[in-house]
């Protein structure tokens, strides 16, 4: 596990805050298999991520069984990338660049939604986005609720040289295991 330089970090958290558009969130459903989606969710302060969703999503179910996630941002390749050397293929392509956030969600509470909701609703507004509907305090806390994803580890690809990546924890792994998982590690897995 390698954490990047400052400048990578912000190149990254550009591309993310600038560029990306939607992300997709993946959770697990019941019997434990990837479930991803494509949804707006916004890059805070040390790689924390800020989800904001209509109650109805069965994501919500999924994060209160199991509240391990990965929001991933991925888009095109970075200017003057190369990939002089792949490591197993030679696709012809360069490597997209990608931004993944490994995490445990937290569920906000109304006031907190609010407040996470009126700000990028603000900012949207600022830059013309306004086709979205507008909703007051009381339509946010009946129809929307607020997840907050704790990072865990963090994945930048694309935005060094070539294909480097780098990989490193920055959080604490949650202690609880989900049920059925309590087989052994995947030889060779990290």
């Amino acid at each position: 596990m390698s954490r990047p330089p400052a400048d990578v970090v912000a190149r990254a958290e550009s591309f993310v805050r600038e560029e990306a558009g939607f992300a997709q969130v993946t959770t697990l459903d019941a019997d434990g298999y990837p479930v991803s989606r494509s949804m707006t969710a916004f890059l805070a302060h040390g790689f924390a991520v800020e989800l904001v969703q209509r109650r109805v999503h069965r994501r919500l179910e999924q994060l209160a069984f199991n509240p391990r996630l990965l929001v991933t941002w991925v888009g095109a390749p970075a200017p003057g990338v190369t990939n002089e050397r792949p490591h197993v293929f030679d696709l012809g392509r360069l490597p997209a660049r990608a931004v993944m956030v490994r995490g445990s969600a937290e569920v906000m509470d109304d006031d907190w939604t609010w407040q996470v909701y009126s700000r990028h609703r603000t900012e949207h507004l600022a830059r013309g986005q306004d086709r979205a509907p507008s909703r007051n305090r009381d339509q946010v806390a009946a129809d929307l609720v607020g997840v907050r994803v704790h990072p865990f580890r963090i994945r930048l690809e694309g935005f060094a040289v070539g294909a480097q990546s780098f990989d490193w924890r920055i959080g604490r792994p949650l202690d609880r295991r989900p049920p059925g998982q309590d087989r052994p590690p995947i030889q060779g897995a990290p």
